[in-house]
Order: structure tokens, then C-alpha cells, then sequence
């Protein structure tokens, strides 16, 4: 059941060594937090397994961020097999025949398919690398957010940078937008390239955030989530 006094907006992630270290975590955060994401990384260290005890025993929704991609088929048999597990998003890379895919494996479940427009640890730099076509970066974002959504899914990762103007396309309308890359102001920015803090990303149009790193390397993470979760107070989750 969800906990009234946590806010469903903050997603935190459990970019931690495996699924004891996972539990350990979500023990310290308690009623604060309600939403997990659970990644790749993770997949080794008993990801799935961590997913089922979260939700089954403990009532939390899950996030899970696969970023799958490969042909039609095999991503639509990946999905329906992780349907089993109940959870509430899934992520996959937002090309189009990836989408409709993940949606055909999804069927008639809650599972919500969000695609992936470009990483947030990614800049223009690292996009021409990948022989990626020009154009500014936060053009491309909007365009493959674009092409996710006409494609059915049912929301979009992206940078806080961008979500303001992915929410404005007339396409986005009753779409989800989850932000990762969010750092409370003055938090060390690690790997991610293109941030906001939380009120920000809110501000511009994110459903939820996505926060890892400042929460659970820090002294007391259930305190630094309920900073988050305060900051988030006064930004209403546009629609």
C-alpha cells in the first residue's frame, strides 16, 4: 500500500552492489520512499529478484530500467516475460519498432514502456562519436521523444533540460516524463552532463525524478530524500 507521507514524484535509485545491499537501503528510506528504480547493473546482482520483494512484500512500485534494445520480436518476448513480475515502468530505447514491440509484449498489463531519447550522461561530443546525426541535442531529444510517443509509449525519459519542451508537444499530452540526471543543488554531478534539481525538472514538466548517488551515499539517506521530497513541494508535477 502506498504511503501516504512519501511522494510518489521521487523515484530512487538503487545503483548499490546487489539485492541485500538494495534491501538495506530501502530498510534505511522506509516510509519515506515508495517508488525504486532497479537497473542494469543491478541485473546480475539479483535485480529481478530484489523487484519481486519489493513489491510483493513490501507495497513499493518499481521502475525497472532495462533500456532494452534489439529486434521486434525478441524485445516483445523480453517484455512479456517481465510482466510476470508486476512492476510499474520499464524502460526501452525509443526508436520506434522498439516501442511498439515492448507495448505488443506489454498486452493488457499496467506496465508502463517508457522510451529512452538520448542518455543524460551524453553530450553533443559524445553523439557525433556514435556517428549520430547533427543537430542540437535538445532538438533530437524532442524529436525522438516525439517519435517514442507516436509509436505508443506510454512516456519518455529525458534530461530535466529538456522536459519543458517535450511537455509542450501537443503529443505529449497524458505522457509521463521521468527526469534522471537530477542533483539537489550544490551535490556533486558524477557522470551526468545535462542536470537540475528536482524543483526544476518538476517545474519543466517531469513526472518523476530519478535520484540515486545523493541519497544513498549520503550520512542519513532517508534525511536526504525528505529534503528532495520537500524541494518538490512547492512544483506540482505539470500535465
Amino acid at each position: 500500500m502506498t504511503n501516504p507521507l512519501s511522494d510518489d514524484r521521487l523515484i530512487v535509485a538503487l545503483d548499490v552492489p546487489n539485492a541485500v545491499a538494495g534491501l538495506e537501503l530501502a530498510a534505511k528510506l522506509g516510509d519515506t520512499v515508495n517508488f525504486y528504480k532497479i537497473g542494469l547493473g543491478m541485473l546480475t546482482g539479483g535485480g529481478l529478484a530484489l523487484a519481486n520483494e519489493l513489491k510483493q512484500e513490501q507495497g513499493k512500485r518499481i521502475f525497472l530500467d532495462m533500456k532494452l534494445f534489439d529486434i521486434g520480436a525478441t524485445v516483445e518476448a523480453a517484455v512479456r516475460g517481465l510482466t510476470q513480475f508486476d512492476i510499474d515502468f520499464l524502460t526501452v530505447h525509443g526508436d520506434p519498432h522498439v516501442v511498439r514491440a515492448a507495448k505488443e509484449g506489454a498486452g493488457g498489463s499496467n506496465l508502463k514502456i517508457l522510451g529512452v531519447t538520448i542518455l543524460t550522461s551524453l553530450d553533443r561530443s559524445d553523439l557525433d562519436a556514435g556517428l549520430i546525426r547533427a543537430g542540437d541535442l535538445p532538438e533530437l531529444v524532442v524529436a525522438r521523444a516525439s517519435n517514442a510517443f507516436e509509436a505508443g509509449a506510454d512516456g519518455v525519459i529525458a534530461s530535466p533540460q529538456e522536459a519543458a519542451m517535450i511537455r509542450a508537444l501537443p503529443e505529449a499530452e497524458g505522457k509521463l516524463i521521468v527526469t534522471p540526471g537530477v542533483r539537489p543543488a550544490g551535490a556533486d554531478l558524477g557522470d551526468q552532463k545535462r542536470v537540475a534539481t528536482p524543483a526544476e525538472a518538476i517545474r519543466n514538466g517531469a513526472n518523476h525524478v530519478v535520484v540515486g548517488r545523493p541519497i544513498h551515499r549520503a550520512a542519513d539517506p532517508a534525511a536526504a530524500a525528505r529534503a528532495i521530497i520537500t524541494e518538490m513541494s512547492n512544483a506540482p508535477t505539470s500535465t
